[in-house]
């Protein structure tokens, strides 16, 4: 019992120093002025006039030196392109011993003349024996200045007519014709050279352009007379010329445009072709040439 008491008396003894302690342990310590608040900024004042005074602006402190952002680095230089690695190129090989240039005493021109010629193949155009160069698409005769197509053989029940090589001619060196006109390749190729030796040189700077074809192919007799001799139209040695068309857009025709002009271009057509017969000749061609390759053992039938 008396020790129950004693306990007793010695905690009431301690109370009040716990309690002290326990009272200042709960208050916190005071802020340090540096992490003191930053006051209130100041209301606006009123002034005597009804004027409004702002406060001076508040400063933000300084931000503290721990918390200062370094400055981002500065980026890498490049590297230059003479320090970049380079990718070792393969040296060329040597040059062979035939490509050697050529010595200072000789030119290349001698030494072209000094080679021997390339041997040809074949006969004198370089393919087969004697034949001749395949002509361009879209020409015949083996000329490519005359354009149109091959006909198969022509045979005819007359006799006397028909054509063993017949072609279809639509233009000639450049001059087209009016109609398609059969004919073998003597008479096409002979039309040619009249155009470039006469028809041409006589209409000097009038270039022509177009030829009226009034007749070509056709198994007749002479002059349409019956019982006389098959006609060289018959036989696809003729043909016949109506008129001439330039370039400026002239048209002169043979019946009533027989001029100076135009007679000496008929006029050049004989020997060319082996019949030439225009106005005056005999009565049956005032309104036409007519150009055959007709040979004759006197030469040439020009009227």
């Amino acid at each position: 019992m008396r020790a129950f008491a004693l306990a007793i008396a010695i905690g009431c003894a301690c109370l009040p120093a716990g309690a002290e302690t326990m009272r200042k342990s709960l208050v916190p310590p005071p802020r340090p002025a540096a992490a003191a608040e930053t006051p209130a900024a100041p209301a606006p004042k009123l002034t005597a006039s009804g004027a409004i005074t702002l406060p001076v602006p508040i400063r933000p402190r300084p931000r503290p030196v721990g918390l200062i952002v370094a400055a981002p680095a500065a980026p890498a230089a490049e590297t230059p392109l003479a320090a970049a690695p380079m990718t070792p190129i393969p040296r060329p090989l040597p040059r062979p011993a035939y490509l050697a240039p050529l010595p200072p005493t000789m030119s290349p021109v001698e030494t072209l003349a000094s080679a021997p010629a390339p041997k040809k193949k074949g006969g004198l155009f370089g393919g087969k024996k004697d034949e001749p160069p395949k002509s361009v698409r879209g020409s015949v005769c083996g000329d490519p200045d005359i354009r149109g197509e091959k006909l198969a053989p022509i045979r005819s029940k007359v006799q006397g007519c028909g054509v063993d090589e017949p072609v279809r001619v639509i233009a000639i060196d450049g001059i087209r014709l009016s109609q398609a006109a059969t004919l073998d390749c003597t008479t096409a190729k002979a039309l040619k050279t009249w155009i470039n030796k006469g028809l041409r040189p006589a209409y000097g700077r009038r270039e022509v352009v177009e030829l009226k074809v009034a007749g070509h192919y056709i198994c007749r007799p002479r002059n349409n007379k019956k019982g006389a001799k098959v006609s060289e139209h018959g036989r696809g040695k003729a043909i016949d010329i109506s008129g001439i068309v330039t370039s400026d857009g002239r048209t002169q025709m043979v019946a009533g445009g027989f001029d100076k002009t135009m007679r000496t271009a008929y006029r050049a057509a004989c020997g060319i072709f082996g019949t030439t017969l225009g106005p005056g000749s005999d009565g049956y061609h005032e309104d036409h040439m007519h150009l055959d390759t007709a040979r004759y053992n006197n030469g040439a039938y020009c009227r």
